[in-house]
């Protein structure tokens, strides 16, 4: 039997800043409008508002798959990013407690796909954070715990989750030293939403202090690491010698697996492996774009035929595998994790791009060197593979062409930083059944 609603002293927070209330609910009104006018453009913004008209009714009808009778965890996680460390999370989740419900909800376009593909009970995007649809959600997937993954916790959501006895916590959670959460407004916005949450696993000691800097209650806080750790190393080692993508590159090619790259990247990139691959006939480079839509996939096209380097698109070779190629270029999402099993370098984007890095870890979970752009300071792993000498953070053109040939040319240097980079997720390994028994304990709090 559910126990009842525990809206004591102990879980006081939650709540919107009053002061900053009417700001808050003026945003939403714009969001819900936007939604309306949104047109019908291929732009993320634009898919983004439009994924949300008339999303109520759609979660709404969700609510005939909830057996209320078992407990449901809801996780929520933003993007893609979030995503790869909430499902390991969930994965667990469906092993150790099959008869539990799950659900998962996601903000960004971009996730769309990938939330697709998990192994979930309820799904969908989450709406704006306005009060009538945190009701209704709150209504219909009636939570046991609602969990945030990373750092976005939405205030009103919460307030509402909290009202109600729900559990609430954030997992792998970060802050960077110099984010804009830590700003004032920030801060009086979000605090007492973070003091309301019921657990926190931080990815480290000193995530943990700045969270609660940022309003976390001490005694809810705790070193859990980051599921990411789990994640990528469960893929590496899911890439066997008969997986399909270890057809592609023979033993003895030397190839540059880049992954994640924007255009910014690819300025640097592109000019630094041009002349690697003309010096070193063994060498062959797989690009991955970030977004393999046609206006990014076509420059690439384009500077390899004007290089003299037999291309190929990721698809073709699929259908065909004897196509023969120096540069193979991804067309599709969802395969890079498995296509840095080919590396003997890597080269992650997002360091020349004011998006951010993307994900070192998997590179370094296959024992891969890896290598990226200078702006890299909020990626904690980033600079612990630095610190470690598994990885490289190169200036621009010079730099990259020059740590590709030193590690062409000393294959024992290159095999210790990539053995370097394998230890760091290593040790990392394990957070995923520490988060786990958080949640345990929510549910248990929750159902008595």
């Amino acid at each position: 039997m559910r126990s009842s609603r525990n809206t004591g002293p102990a879980r006081l927070g939650g709540r919107v800043n009053p002061a900053l209330r009417p700001l808050w609910a003026m945003a939403v009104a714009a969001a819900r409008l936007g939604a309306a006018l949104a047109p019908d453009s291929p732009g993320k913004l634009a898919r983004s508002l439009r994924s949300r008209r008339d999303l109520l009714p759609r979660l709404q009808s969700l609510a005939t798959q909830r057996d209320r009778r078992r407990p449901l965890v809801w996780l929520h996680a933003p993007s893609v990013g979030e995503g790869l460390q909430a499902r390991p999370v969930l994965e667990a989740l469906r092993r150790t407690h099959p008869d539990w419900q799950l659900a998962y909800t996601w903000f960004s376009p971009s996730a769309d796909s990938f939330a697709s593909r998990l192994d979930v009970d309820l799904r969908g995007v989450l709406p704006f954070d306005g009060r009538r649809e945190a009701e209704v959600l709150l209504d219909a997937w009636a939570p046991d715990a609602l969990v945030f993954v990373k750092l976005d916790v939405w205030p009103v959501l919460a307030e509402a989750a909290v009202r109600r006895g729900v559990r609430t916590a954030l997992v792998s959670a970060t802050l960077a030293p110099d984010s804009g959460r830590r700003g004032l407004l920030a801060r009086a916005l979000l605090g007492d939403a973070y003091a309301g949450l019921d657990a926190v696993g931080a990815i480290s000691a000193e995530d943990a202090g700045r969270l609660q800097a940022l309003g976390v209650r001490p005694e809810r806080v705790a070193v859990t690491g980051d599921t990411r750790m789990d994640q990528v190393w469960q893929r590496a080692q899911g890439v066997k010698a008969e997986h399909p993508v270890r057809a592609l590159a023979g033993n003895g090619d030397r190839v540059l697996v880049a992954g994640s790259t924007w255009p910014a990247d690819e300025a640097v990139l592109l000019p630094a492996v041009q002349r690697w691959l003309q010096a070193r006939p063994e060498t062959r480079l797989i690009i991955a774009p970030h977004e393999p839509t046609p206006g990014h996939l076509e420059p690439i096209e384009r500077w390899a035929r004007e290089s003299g380097l037999a291309l190929q698109r990721f698809g073709d070779v699929e259908r065909e595998p004897t196509r023969p190629w120096r540069v193979l270029l991804v067309d599709r999402v969802g395969v890079l994790g498995d296509l840095y099993a080919l590396a003997r370098v890597a080269f992650v984007g997002g360091g020349f791009h004011s998006a951010g890095l993307h994900s070192v870890l998997e590179p370094a979970a296959f024992g891969v060197p890896v290598l990226f752009g200078p702006r890299h300071r909020n990626a904690r792993e980033a600079g612990e593979l630095v610190a470690s000498e598994g990885a490289v953070a190169v200036a621009g053109v010079e730099a990259l062409e020059a740590q590709l040939e030193r590690w062409s040319a000393d294959d024992a240097a290159r095999r210790e930083a990539g053995a370097k980079a394998q230890a760091l997720v290593r040790a990392g390994l394990g957070s995923t059944a520490r988060v786990v028994g958080v949640i345990e304990a929510l549910v248990r709090a929750r159902r008595g």
